[in-house]
């Protein structure tokens, strides 16, 4: 019998094949042809976003280095220079969305350092190279996403630059964000995320009510847990499930007596207030935290928990 034949793989496409069918896919999209021809000529690939891809410090990082880090103290007084400067535009926004003004200016801080660092890659490149990539294929629709934001004309070509994973402006919304949660809060006929503060301000509020932020609530707090009490909770408290990967590294939500019951307590040794809502456990290696119902909305922002309390703290120093 004759040895079999090894079946012939099909040769994967090269970037600029990659290229040629994203137009003919955009074209089928209903995006002109003159912005297509634009944004999807000449586009180099980018291996430097692929690494950074790699290698995202909210991944790679432990939570108590992460918030060493982030919760410095230059950059908590900036965030109280800057809750004060915008004061009476962040009570509109509130009253608007029901965000609190520390919540909004602690995203914004951790997003772009309030407003002064939005990215210099060219937005089209870093996607067409992630979705090149193949590893992650929500960039290729982020992609598409892109070239219909500049196809009606909310800016321009040359200057849609962000992050290397594609994020853009103050808020660092992804494409798909924009077109969802980008509001024209100062009502002049643009949804300007990239230099108009109104406009900032209230994507972010808007983005974080969309996503289940409840008016009057709050994140969360740390709290003491000993390793005594961690043994407790790793044997009795299942963790979460879901696609998100940070609500799979904390345990699911039970009221406060439960927790008490188990050795959680404030930090300082006090009791857990018994009028706080249920939590779920964030741990880190020697920081631990309680998470409310509202802190998924900021998981829904950046779905990793050095992220999300990271921007909590941050918020709570704000009012300290």
């Amino acid at each position: 019998m004759a040895a079999q034949q090894p079946i012939a793989q099909p040769a994967s496409p090269t970037f600029d094949e990659f290229l040629a069918g994203l137009r003919v896919e955009a074209a089928a999209k209903g995006i002109s042809q003159a912005t297509i021809e634009a944004a999807l000529t000449n586009v180099e690939r980018l291996p430097v976003v692929t690494e950074r891809d790699k290698s995202q410090p909210e991944i790679v990082i432990t939570l108590d280095k992460y918030l060493s880090q982030r919760l410095t103290p230059k950059v908590v007084a900036t965030a109280r220079e800057m809750a004060t400067a915008h004061a009476d535009l962040l009570r509109q926004v509130e009253e608007t969305y029901g965000i609190p003004p520390n919540l909004m200016i602690a995203v914004w801080g951790v997003e772009s350092n309030f407003g002064t660092f939005t990215g210099s890659r060219p937005i089209i490149a870093a996607l067409a190279t992630l979705a090149f990539d193949g590893r992650r294929a929500l960039f290729r629709t982020e992609l598409f996403n892109a070239l219909q934001i500049i196809d009606a004309g909310h800016i321009t070509l040359d200057q849609l630059k962000g992050s290397w994973a594609g994020a853009m402006g103050q808020p660092q919304f992804m494409p798909s964000s924009y077109l969802k949660y980008a509001v024209d809060f100062d009502r002049d006929g643009r949804a300007d995320i990239w230099t108009t503060t109104a406009d900032v301000f209230g994507s972010i509020a808007h983005y974080l009510k969309e996503y289940g932020w409840q008016a009057g609530g709050r994140w969360g707090r740390e709290v003491t847990i000993s390793q005594a009490a961690l043994a407790k909770i790793d044997h009795g408290v299942p963790m979460r499930t879901g696609n998100c990967r940070a609500t799979r590294e904390m345990t699911e939500f039970r009221p406060m007596t439960a927790w008490a019951k188990l050795g959680v307590t404030m930090l300082g040794g006090k009791a857990l207030p018994k009028t706080d809502p249920e939590a779920a456990v964030v741990r880190g290696d020697k920081r631990h935290f309680l998470v409310f119902r509202n802190y998924d909305a900021l998981l829904g922002y950046n779905c990793a928990n050095s992220y999300a309390v990271s921007i909590g703290l941050i918020a709570d120093r704000i009012t300290k």
